[in-house]
């Protein structure tokens, strides 16, 4: 039975973070993620604001809410560097163990990481090439820490312009490549959707490099019940694959907050 998490980030925006946990508990989810340890979003960009990690972890423990994974880098690279810049990779792996720190507090194995941008003057292949080398070391320390990295793949067309993995099959060949059980894809079906689709062959093929999914629904980046995508086949596809971890819900609603999140549960109880 496939397992459910939350990113908690768009929803009840300007509350404290044990709060939100507590109100999204309420509503029926026992595991939740979030962006960064030291920044909120605010509704419409990120601030930056130390979490009180000690708080959120001993309420986690109290209701016995999971996190499953919090971000180590930001997709531009802004926050935490450039895997696709060799000059950023002392940056980023001081960044990672930062990161792996707090998640160590916060009892949570799993950490999101993004390309960065794709950089001007330099080849595809001279930043793939970076990006192995980066997460290679990457891997060996979250290796020693018990920690999985899963690297996400994001579309350029809408949100992220100038990103760098925007294909899900340079993603897995970047996994390969690095070839450690610490490194593997966060497939986000949102999107790989605006960027290739062809979802459920993608998932058939991939699973065993496949660390945790996103989801969301096109267009709009909204509930998963809404647009384009036609979730309920793919939830079983997930399910039938063999893959072990949490399907993620990162959306942001376009409803009242806890009625999207109470229908959004139904809807994939009706599996």
């Amino acid at each position: 039975m496939l397992r459910i998490d939350l990113c908690i980030d768009p929803f009840f925006i300007g509350s404290k973070t044990t709060d939100k946990i507590v109100k999204v508990k309420q509503l029926g989810f026992d595991a939740i993620e979030f962006w960064y340890w030291d920044y909120e979003f605010n509704g419409s960009g990120l601030e930056y604001k130390k979490k009180e990690i000690d708080e959120i972890a001993s309420v986690c423990k109290e209701l016995n809410v999971t996190i499953n994974d919090i971000v180590v880098n930001a997709p531009d690279g802004s926050i935490g560097g450039f895997l696709t810049k060799p000059e950023d990779r002392k940056k980023y792996l001081d960044r990672l163990q930062e990161t792996i720190l707090i998640a160590k507090k916060l009892n949570c194995s799993k950490l999101i990481t993004c390309t960065g941008n794709e950089v001007s003057g330099k080849s595809f292949q001279q930043q793939f090439d970076s990006v192995v080398e980066t997460l290679s070391e990457a891997a060996a320390i979250a290796s020693k820490e018990n920690i999985t990295l899963v690297l996400e793949a994001l579309n350029s067309n809408v949100d992220h312009a100038g990103y760098f993995l925007v294909s899900s099959k340079t993603g897995f060949d970047i996994i390969k490549k690095v070839n450690s059980p610490n490194l593997k894809l966060l497939y986000d079906i949102y999107h790989m959707q605006i960027m290739e689709g062809n979802h459920i062959s993608t998932i058939q093929k991939n699973a065993s490099l496949i660390g945790h999914f996103h989801s969301a629904g096109v267009p709009g980046r909204n509930e998963i019940y809404k647009g384009e995508i036609s979730y309920l086949p793919i939830l079983d596809a997930i399910d039938n694959s063999g893959y072990d971890g949490f399907f993620g819900l990162e959306y942001f609603p376009a409803e009242e907050e806890e009625l999207s999140l109470t229908k959004t549960l139904k809807f994939i109880k009706t599996r």
